[in-house]
């Protein structure tokens, strides 16, 4: 009943948060969409719709660019142009790869220690463990374009700078799901392997890290595929990788080209998510 009650509570006030969103926004004015939004849509759905890439068998050899008073400024051939396109958009993707899986992978193993010294079941040092939540929570609660920005300006312009901030951001989240996973553990097991004289790391190896690493490569697995979608908007800061034709796209209206982008993003992060699926399946 009590948690019932606790319940109801927790609703109630995430309700009235919703109302003082509303009402703040309705009162600012913020709370609407801007001119002809159905109008807007409509262009830019079907602008969306015509994804660049079909240039390569329909575009036009010989586009022609004119200025207002007829003069030809320029011809080009369309499909050529497209063609260029599409090689910097494998170059860019595979750099998008790069950088979220490299960033993945360090983040999971910055995470570790901090994830075992967090764990309360096992009985780290309290100041350690402290210090251990803290900068978990720190580096979760730093958005990754956070990270990107200032890291952009110690490490310079490219993907190293995504990279790091991949793996910092990550950490945190990694971090709070190792120490969730090693405290639901059985302890009786670690007990008993204790009770044998292991050591601390002959502990760990021998009936922690066995029972934990299924749900260790799943969590590995969910943030990898999350970190896919989050690099590819590093590229906006200068970090590389799909993240910077979208800007290029997006400020020159290349609403084409731009749903070709997205395609391809779509494409990755669904096939890296059947992928998974498949790994996470056989870890059962």
């Amino acid at each position: 009943m009590d948690g019932r009650v606790r319940f109801a509570g927790l609703a109630l006030l995430y309700a009235a948060l919703v109302v003082l969103c509303l009402g703040t926004l309705w009162q600012a004015g913020d709370l609407q969409f801007g001119r002809n939004p159905w109008a807007n849509i409509v262009k830019s759905a079907g602008e969306l719709a015509r994804p660049s890439f079909v240039d390569l068998w329909f575009g036009n050899p010989q586009l022609e660019y004119r200025s207002d008073d007829g003069t030809v400024l320029r011809t080009e051939d369309q499909r050529a142009t497209e063609a260029r396109f599409l090689g910097g958009l494998a170059r860019a993707t595979w750099t998008t790869l790069q950088i979220a899986t490299l960033g993945s992978l360090l983040g999971a193993l910055l995470a570790l220690p901090l994830g075992l010294l967090t764990a309360r079941n096992l009985g780290a040092p309290r100041a350690l463990a402290r210090a251990a939540a803290g900068a978990l929570n720190v580096t979760r609660a730093i958005h990754t374009l956070v990270f990107g920005l200032v890291l952009v300006g110690i490490v310079g312009l490219g993907p190293m700078a995504g990279i790091l901030a991949i793996a910092l951001h990550s950490m945190g989240t990694y971090g709070k799901l190792y120490a969730e996973s090693i405290e639901t553990l059985d302890m009786a097991a670690v007990d008993a392997v204790r009770a044998t004289g292991a050591s601390g790391p002959q502990v760990f190896f021998n009936a922690v890290w066995p029972a934990v690493l299924p749900q260790f490569v799943s969590s590995h697995l969910y943030i990898w595929e999350y970190n896919i979608r989050d690099s590819t908007v590093l590229g906006l800061i200068g970090a590389g990788g799909l993240g910077l034709l979208i800007s290029e796209a997006t400020s020159l209206f290349q609403w084409g080209r731009l749903a070709t982008i997205l395609l391809v993003v779509i494409a990755l992060v669904t096939l890296f998510d059947t992928m998974s699926r498949r790994i996470r399946q056989a870890l059962l």
